[in-house]
């Protein structure tokens, strides 16, 4: 057995954890939590993750991989549950996170409305439409493709709007490569005709 395949079998049996491979927090606080669930809007996630570090690539993004669902919830309900300090660990109590997840989104509402960071978590999932189409025009009507998460973090980072102390002399330049002009640029133009700017049917 390789390392990869350990490291694979341990997050599974897991249910829940960190992608480090995948994250550029280095342990630290980061400025937006992308989470997934489900093969399809895992991979959607990662290939978002890519065009992130292309364009904003001093934004500090954290991985979190969702395999077994129940975690999210406390104890109380299911044993294996995760408890408020873990849930806050993984998710932090006051950073963006943006979840996608191949079910629909008021399931994962459910499961975690009792979380301390419940009001900054953002759902991208199944929305129906009342017909059959293919997997990937799917992913499109769902706004569940590379581009909705990545517009999304854009648009719900607070250090993407408003940096850090210790980006801010790069911010406060008037140069046309200013972070923040360029992100909220980025949201208005990616956000239309996808609902990525607001959310109000997954609250």
């Amino acid at each position: 057995m390789d390392q990869h395949q350990d490291q694979a079998i341990k997050h599974c049996t897991a249910g829940i954890g960190i992608w480090e491979w995948a994250s550029n927090d280095r342990g630290g606080d980061p400025d937006v939590v992308m989470a997934c669930a489900g093969d399809v809007p895992t991979l959607e996630t990662l290939a978002a993750l890519q065009l992130l570090r292309e364009h904003v690539p001093e934004l500090t993004v954290r991985v979190v991989n969702v395999v077994d669902l129940m975690k999210l919830q406390p104890p109380s309900e299911p044993p294996h549950g995760l408890s408020d300090y873990d849930f806050d660990t993984l998710f932090t109590r006051d950073k963006p996170i943006i979840l996608a997840y191949h079910g629909y989104p008021w399931l994962i509402h459910r499961l975690t409305y009792r979380r301390h960071n419940h009001h900054n978590l953002y759902v991208r999932g199944y929305k129906e439409e009342g017909k059959i189409t293919t997997a990937f025009d799917m992913a499109v009507l769902t706004a569940s493709t590379i581009w909705s998460p990545t517009s999304s973090t854009g648009c719900r980072s607070s250090a993407a709007v408003r940096p850090t102390p210790s980006r801010q002399s790069a911010a406060n330049s008037s140069s046309p490569n200013n972070t923040s002009t360029n992100t909220v640029k980025t949201c208005r133009r990616s956000a239309t005709g996808s609902g990525a700017s607001r959310l109000p049917s997954e609250h």
